[in-house]
């Protein structure tokens, strides 16, 4: 599961008695400690469940007390405890008088109970049976994330013996995952619920390509080729007996069983088509899907005419640019020349390293200028693990931990370089990088005030809106000066608007894969590379590409108002710090917090 008083005036007279006001302002004023304290137990106990079920996430907050554990993620029994987990939340949440919090818990109770509530739809049966019946795809299924988490460059820590051993035992749990997915992929057979054909064509490449590693040249054997100091010299010897042992005997013939599965068995029968329309109940599911990543009540068909609107209207920018660079030609062969010519190309991946390098010192003169939230928590930048840069994005953002321990890392991706092009480095980095992911999700983990979840959750819309906003910042941080480099933005932008137009095509339209391929080449300067993973992507996470463009739209569009309304009295610092600084809001929670500041700031 990819996871929202009524007052009754009885007596006039005692609402004007001054001695009856002054007696319910001492009562108010008492009960909003105990109020608030009651709604952070709720909080808490919610999030200590969740990690508790979900162990993995711990891992990636940094916390290893359940080091040794998988989790479910799977089974019916899971799912059962899931849905009774929201339910005791919200029924908690009801003995809450919001209307005596703060404004920050009120924020909190508001995006709570959204989240929980938005969580508890997706628990309906045929939504559930759509998503359980696919438990893997070639984008984000644990196949893609657990070589990363048990790397020793990844979530899971290797400080300690015992660090080691818990791997172990979690890849043990990871075995069972991915045997219960048969499972559930036989039911999704029986029910007509699969996934598309050319997802699974990919997933049997990324199996083969995790067991064509061997033992020693394995991802998962990477631990024990470098201990840390202190691990005693038998431990290591006996560790690298065991890994290569487990590797060998459990690991490599688990993914050998599920990609013969998927070959023999769910191939042959595997949907032909890519939306989800085109299946057993997943016209509903889309709808929900959409609601959640968008945190909006629109429509497919709205959100379908919205990306036309968008790529109109970025053409015309592109136009300006190609008129800038005098290029000769209509827009389209400008897309050609874009994607074509070698002097775009990089030369080698470390290349591309050092221009990232190089954008990342440029922008930490300039950031202070619309930030006064710099966060703690350093970046790295790397290249994409060979085992999956075929199928991943062109970059990436894993965040850090709070604490610093482990950094956050901006992911490029130099598979098929001369498919890559430099004129989209500026903002590639400022999307994944600063002041985009790294920024978002480092601040909000960073800031101890805030409830667990809204330090480490989120919602789509929020995420990658905010990092698509910070694209536009490019200009304003002093990037863009060169007239390719606004292109490689423009293209970027492009990118986002005709995914409202692509998604919902492939989801909601019946759109083939070859129609969405040509329609992102059509009308960008997009390689073929790229556009295809672009499309499969959509196909196998319906929905999430939607949120890019709907999140940014309203950040701009909160901007817009808020500098209309203060006029000199607007700070953007100040406006990013709002927008920052309460974690991932779904946008209508978001939209109220800024409207509360602006009329706070007139006041004053």
């Amino acid at each position: 599961m990819r996871l929202r008083f009524l007052i009754l005036a009885t007596a006039s007279a005692v609402l004007l008695n001054p001695a009856v006001v002054g007696a319910q302002k001492a009562a108010t004023a008492a009960a909003v400690p105990a109020q608030s304290q009651a709604l952070r137990k709720i909080f808490e106990d919610s999030d200590e469940g969740q990690l508790k079920r979900s162990p993995l996430f711990a891992l990636f907050r940094g916390d290893a007390r359940f080091g040794g554990q998988f989790g479910d993620f799977i089974t019916n029994d899971f799912m059962a405890r899931e849905k009774a987990a929201a339910e005791q939340s919200l029924t908690a949440l009801k003995a809450i008088a919001r209307a005596r919090l703060n404004a920050d818990d009120q924020i909190s109770y508001d995006v709570f109970k959204y989240q929980t509530e938005m969580s508890l739809r997706g628990f309906e049966p045929g939504l559930l049976r759509t998503a359980t019946d696919r438990p893997i795809d070639h984008f984000s299924g644990f196949q893609t994330m657990m070589p990363d988490v048990s790397s020793g460059d990844g979530a899971a820590p290797f400080k300690t013996v015992a660090d080691y051993d818990n791997n172990l035992v979690r890849l043990e749990g990871y075995i069972t995952f991915l045997d219960r997915s048969v499972g559930r992929m036989r039911e999704g057979l029986a029910d007509g619920v699969t996934n598309p054909k050319l997802v699974m064509v990919n997933v049997v490449g990324q199996l083969d390509a995790l067991i064509g590693q061997g033992v020693e040249g394995s991802t998962f054997y990477k631990p024990v080729t470098k201990f840390p100091e202190g691990i005693p010299a038998a431990d290591q010897a006996r560790l690298k007996t065991a890994y290569a042992a487990f590797i060998r005997d459990r690991l490599n013939p688990a993914h050998a069983r599920l990609r013969d599965f998927i070959k023999n068995d769910y191939l042959p029968k595997a949907r032909e088509s890519v939306g989800l329309g085109q299946m057993p109940g997943g016209a509903a599911y889309y709808r929900y899907l959409v609601a959640q990543t968008t945190t909006t009540d629109m429509t497919p068909e709205a959100i379908h005419a919205l990306g036309l609107s968008e790529v109109a209207r970025i053409h015309g920018e592109m136009e300006k640019v190609k008129t800038q660079v005098a290029f000769k030609g209509t827009l389209a062969q400008f897309f050609e020349y874009m994607r074509t010519d070698k002097k775009f190309a990089p030369v080698s991946a470390a290349a591309m390293r050092d221009s990232y390098l190089s954008i990342d010192k440029r922008l930490s003169v300039t950031i202070p200028r619309e930030f006064d939230t710099i966060p703690k928590s350093p970046l790295e930048i790397r290249a994409v693990p060979s085992y999956k840069e075929k199928t991943d994005a062109a970059g990436s953002y894993q965040g850090g931990t709070p604490d610093g321990s482990r950094p956050g890392i901006f992911f490029y991706n130099s598979y098929d370089l001369p498919s890559r092009f430099t004129w989209g480095d500026e903002t590639l980095f400022l999307h994944e990088g600063r002041p985009g992911h790294h920024f978002q999700i480092s601040l909000a983990q960073e800031n101890t005030s805030l409830p667990a979840f809204q330090r480490f959750g989120g919602n789509t819309a929020y995420v990658e809106g905010w990092a698509l906003y910070s694209e536009s910042l490019g200009r304003e941080l002093g990037l863009f000066t060169d007239p390719y480099q606004y292109y490689g933005h423009l293209n970027d932008e492009i990118l986002r608007a005709m995914r409202l137009v692509v998604d919902t095509g492939i989801h909601a339209q019946g759109w083939s894969r070859d129609k969405a391929i040509a329609y992102m080449l059509d009308n960008s300067a997009m390689g073929r590379t790229d556009a295809t993973a672009e499309v499969e992507r959509y196909i196998a996470i319906p929905s999430q590409a939607l949120a890019y463009k709907i999140g940014a739209l309203t950040i701009q569009r909160l901007r817009a108002k808020a500098q209309t309304a203060l006029g000199p009295k607007f700070d953007v610092r100040e406006f990013h710090a709002q927008v920052l600084m309460s974690g991932a809001l779904p946008m209508g929670v978001l939209e109220a917090k800024i409207d509360r500041w602006i009329a706070a700031k007139k006041a004053g």
